[in-house]
């Protein structure tokens, strides 16, 4: 099954520090730009950091004892690329809003999850499946 790509536009209020984040800590490619955005390549999907100073209310909910941050998004990657980006964040000094580690373990929908903020305060996540046919699972 092919997946479409998804194209998502996130603010951000310093586009030099946006570049750094995604580009450098992060590792993504940027594509084309212009003095108030970014393209990313976020693995074959086109997420585009726009120029928009004032940042949104933060609300967060709980979630395996955890308060998760909402708005978020992010990738379901792979256990393997889970590990190395979750090391690649932490040698860069990253500062986690939930630290890496196993959610609903031995249970349905079992999988690594990890919560940060980019420059300009925007939740991320990323997360992988120990089982990725219970990525919907209930």
């Amino acid at each position: 099954m092919t997946i479409p790509r998804f194209h998502l536009a996130m603010p951000v209020d310093d586009l030099a520090a946006a570049r750094h984040f995604y580009g450098e800590v992060l590792g993504l490619a940027q594509g084309r730009s212009a003095s108030t955005w970014v393209d990313w390549n976020l693995h074959g999907h086109q997420f585009v950091t726009h120029l928009a100073p004032g940042r949104p209310q933060r609300v967060h909910n709980p979630v395996d004892g955890h308060d998760v941050p909402v708005p978020h998004f992010g990738l379901i990657l792979e256990v393997e690329q889970f590990k190395a980006l979750a090391e690649r964040l932490r040698a860069a000094g990253t500062e986690f809003v939930i630290e890496p580690y196993v959610r609903f373990e031995g249970q349905a929908g079992e999988q690594w999850t990890m919560f940060l903020l980019d420059p300009a305060g925007n939740a991320l996540e990323f997360k992988a499946f120990a089982d990725d046919s219970q990525v919907f699972a209930v």
